[in-house]
C-alpha cells in the first residue's frame, strides 16, 4: 500500500514591499504628516522639514538610509538637547529635596559595611 498523493502547491509570487514612509509627525507642533524628508544620496544629505512650524533638520546619509533613519536622528538628536538642557538647569526646590534626600541616603549606605541595623532587626555574625 502506497501513501496518498498529497495536491501540490503552486510557488506563490514574491512578497510586495511596501514603500516606508516619508511624512511623519513633528515632535515640536505635533502636527502628523507634516514633516517631509527629502534625501539627496549623491551629496550625502538628507533634509527634513516641518511644514506646519518650520523645523529644519539636516544630517550626513549613505546609500543604505532611508527617509525613517532621517527621522530617527532627529528625535535623537532632539533628545540630546532636552536631555542636555535639563541637566543644565537649577533644579527645583520638590526635586532638589528629593535629589538630596537620595545623596544622603547613599552617603549612609557607603558609611555601613553593608549591614542591618533598627529595631527588631538582628546582625548576622557569621561573615561569608
Amino acid at each position: 500500500m502506497g501513501k496518498r498523493k498529497k495536491s501540490s502547491r503552486k510557488p506563490q509570487g514574491p512578497k510586495k514591499n511596501e514603500p516606508l514612509p516619508t511624512t511623519f509627525t513633528c515632535l515640536f507642533c505635533n502636527h502628523e504628516k507634516a514633516v517631509t524628508v527629502k534625501m539627496d544620496k549623491k551629496a550625502g544629505v538628507g533634509q527634513l522639514d516641518c511644514k506646519v512650524c518650520g523645523q529644519k533638520f539636516q544630517c550626513g546619509i549613505n546609500y543604505l538610509s532611508a527617509a525613517v533613519d532621517v527621522y530617527s536622528e532627529w528625535v535623537d538628536a532632539a533628545d540630546a538637547v532636552a536631555k542636555e538642557d535639563a541637566s543644565g538647569r537649577i533644579p527645583s526646590s520638590t526635586s532638589g529635596h528629593r535629589q538630596g534626600m537620595r545623596q544622603s541616603a547613599a552617603d549612609a549606605d557607603e558609611d555601613e559595611d553593608g549591614g542591618y541595623e533598627g529595631e527588631g532587626i538582628v546582625a548576622d555574625e557569621d561573615d561569608y
